[in-house]
């Protein structure tokens, strides 16, 4: 495909498996799912659903600022929770990053994500 572009940034963790980062075609960016990890150090973020949640958007935001975009441009947000007990505490975080009108969402229940982490957060942007 000549109108597809790897999408990679220093500023949101890299890659721990054989996926990137995100994957552009066209005017469409689809961002890999996130995980509360902190890019300088891969360290899993400390704290409670607030504090992950939020590491999770600030990842998120990174790679759509090095798509020359911003969350506000996502169509589509996949959220996966390993309890959905946190979903009230991450509406709040999320009503922080993007203003209305909001993107089409799913948020579902799992029984695990990578890292035993509580979130993981995936985003399609339209140009």
């Amino acid at each position: 495909m000549s109108n597809r572009a790897i999408i990679s940034t220093p500023e949101a963790p890299e890659a721990i498996g054989p996926y990137s980062q995100a994957v552009k075609v066209g005017n469409t960016v689809w961002i890999s799912g996130q995980i509360p990890l902190i890019p300088d150090s891969m360290e899993l973020v400390s704290g409670d659903i607030t504090a992950q949640a939020t590491q999770v958007f600030n990842n998120l935001q990174a790679i759509a600022s090095a798509a020359g975009s911003d969350l506000n441009r996502a169509v589509k947000i996949n959220i996966s929770l390993t309890d959905l007990a946190d979903f009230a505490a991450v509406n709040d975080v999320m009503a922080r990053f993007f203003d209305e009108p909001y993107p089409a969402r799913a948020c579902v229940q799992v029984a695990a994500l990578p890292k035993a982490v509580d979130i993981e957060v995936e985003a399609i942007l339209a140009l």
